[in-house]
């Protein structure tokens, strides 16, 4: 039986013009080539399976070459080239760098670069990994690489180049390999699915392409795995099945469910996916990249950036007809949000279908603009359409108004009298403002703002349904007449300024006891104050003294304002300011003491 070579040597390039997706490389190296341009060291970087190391060899078999073409390709013909593909060439030497990296791994080489070639015209290095050196093998390969002799050329290749030093980089021509297409990567597949005799489907090939990530070798391998499960025959349904890949047709079905708002069909098609294995965060993934796609269908210019074959664009194409640019918009953004919070969230599942029922809601009639609300506004609107139409039989009204409205009117007019006549019959339903003292409990959430305007409400009303016994309310509690003394007023100022010093509030103690207030009128009392501490001392505790004033004095409508006396300000030191210069008044040394240590005062 013949021994098995993996497709990714067994159709390795071996010419600059079999090498994919790296044309601005190749011409560069050919036309070097040509026009004996060639530098004494390249720097190939990249990704993994792109070509670097496969480039590095043909450029090496090329430039020992004995009969070039006007291309500037090996002829695969003369000697040199037949040793070098049959592995026996001895100016072409390869170094592992991540095995050979020590100081001693690189004098070996310096020596073996002083000897020239036994036939041919250049010693070629290939070195591997070469960020993987040391920085003292490094240092020891500087002079070596800036002056080689004649006929000793240095390749060197690297995924990482941020690793190499900047003085190995200065010495060295960089080349940046780029990642293959996906195109280029189903065309290649397609070529050797052709050569091996495989029937392949070119959706099959695009889905290895895409899971290969810009890496030929990776794409290469994937395909063998496929062949051997499936044989001479490679379909698209075996290529979704081995590699784990969720189906285009997932994401089809979920957006077609989304915008007709079948929320049930769209939670049960991920309860499917989830139990068929996949990630949820695969599955918002997908999500998001296929709803890019519909996006970028939107416009015909920025068709060729999906990555698909051209069965799935033209399912794209349909869908996208389907879908309001809105809505694909505001739908790549919910599912954004859901890719960023999922590594952190502790209900994975619930977070994506979160993420279904906001996407299904975009798509609802009142989406955006607060439909529900507004159907039920219109409802209410709409109501009262029909109680205006009696207004159009307004006509016999004037019959109901001679009717109705004479009856109660004389007995109203008739008890007014009388009222007047006996005032000592209203009085016993004078006791109303009695009844004042309930709303002390309200004070501790309402502002006396409110207290106020809910009482002028009720005054109104009580004035609007009493018309006639408002002439006696006046006359019992007048406007400028004190319903309190001021005996009653400073014992139960004292007491709550008491009650303060023992609760260790000493300053509001002390400032209330200073001074108390005096009666303005039959709601107000005014207390005089010194200086703006101490109005700022009470103006905190003023709701609490409010309130245990009008509980105690039975009135609650009770206000209270403050007025700093300028023009007699008080000597008394309240802040540590006022205290320190006070003490420096009576003893100048202080300031001094101050100035010398260069303190500040606390405040």
């Amino acid at each position: 039986m013949d021994q098995f070579i993996v497709s990714a040597r067994k159709y390795r390039p071996s010419r600059f013009e079999t090498v994919i997706g790296q044309d601005a490389i190749t011409v560069t190296l050919k036309n070097a080539i040509r026009n004996n341009h060639l530098a004494q060291a390249f720097l190939f970087c990249g990704p993994r399976g792109v070509g670097k190391t496969t480039c590095a060899r043909i450029l090496a078999k090329t430039i020992n070459c004995e009969s070039l073409t006007e291309e500037g390709e090996a002829c695969d013909s003369c000697s040199s080239c037949k040793s070098f593909n049959e592995g026996k060439s001895l100016n072409v030497f390869e170094l592992d760098a991540a095995s050979n990296n020590h100081v001693e791994d690189i004098r070996s080489l310096i020596d073996q670069v002083r000897f020239s070639p036994q036939a041919g015209k250049y010693k070629v290095y290939i070195i591997d990994e070469v960020h993987m050196l040391s920085q003292q093998a490094f240092n020891a390969f500087l002079k070596t690489l800036e002056e080689p002799p004649a006929h000793a050329k240095f390749i060197l290749a690297t995924t990482e180049k941020h690793k190499v030093l900047p003085t190995i980089l200065s010495r060295c021509q960089i080349f940046d390999f780029k990642r293959v297409t996906v195109e280029d990567i189903a065309r290649h597949l397609a070529f050797v699915a052709e050569h091996e005799g495989i029937q392949a489907d070119m959706e099959a090939l695009h889905i290895i392409a895409q899971k290969s990530d810009g890496a030929l070798r990776d794409a290469l391998s994937t395909f063998d795995q496929l062949v051997s499960f499936g044989g001479n025959r490679l379909t698209y349904e075996e290529v979704i099945e081995n590699l784990n890949i969720l189906d285009h047709d997932y994401f089809f079905k979920v957006i077609d469910q989304v915008v007709t708002g079948d929320q049930t069909g769209a939670l049960l098609l991920l309860d499917e996916v989830i139990r068929r294995g996949f990630d949820g965060h695969n599955f918002i993934n997908g999500l998001n990249e296929h709803i890019r796609n519909l996006l970028v269908c939107k416009d015909p210019q920025t068709i060729p950036l999906i990555e698909a074959s051209q069965n799935i664009r033209e399912r794209y194409l349909a869908q996208t007809n389907e879908c309001s640019y809105d809505f694909l918009l505001r739908a790549l953004d919910l599912g954004n949000s859901a890719d960023l919070q999922y590594r952190t969230s502790k209900n994975p599942r619930f977070l994506v279908e979160l993420l279904l029922l906001k996407m299904t809601a975009l798509t609802s009639p009142a989406a955006g603009e607060d439909g529900p609300p507004k159907a039920k506004v219109v409802q209410r609107s709409a109501a009262p359409a029909p109680a205006a139409k009696p207004k159009a039989k307004e006509e016999p009204k004037a019959e109901r108004k001679e009717a109705t409205p004479p009856p109660p009117q004389p007995p109203v007019q008739e008890v007014r009298k009388e009222d007047v006549k006996a005032p000592e019959a209203v009085k016993p339903e004078q006791p109303k403002p009695v009844a004042q003292p309930k709303q002390p409990t309200q004070t501790n959430t309402i502002s006396i703002k409110t207290i106020l305007s809910e009482e002028a409400e009720s005054a109104k009303n009580t004035d609007s349904d009493d018309a006639g016994e408002s002439t006696d309310v006046n006359t019992t509690a007048p406007a400028g007449a004190p319903t309190f003394s001021e005996e009653d007023l400073a014992k139960h100022w004292k007491d709550f300024a008491e009650q303060a010093k023992a609760n260790g509030k000493r300053n509001l103690g002390a400032t209330m006891l200073k001074r108390l207030p005096d009666i303005k009128d039959s709601q107000t009392i005014h207390l005089m104050l010194d200086n703006r501490a101490l109005e700022e001392i009470l103006e905190v505790e003023k709701s609490d003294i409010l309130r245990y004033l009008r509980e105690k004095l039975a009135l609650s409508a009770l206000m209270l304002t403050t007025e700093v006396k300028i023009d007699a300000p008080d000597e008394t030191p309240y802040t540590p300011r006022d205290k320190f210069e006070k003490m420096a008044e009576k003893n100048p040394n202080i300031n001094k003491l101050k100035q010398q240590l260069d303190l500040d005062i606390d405040y």
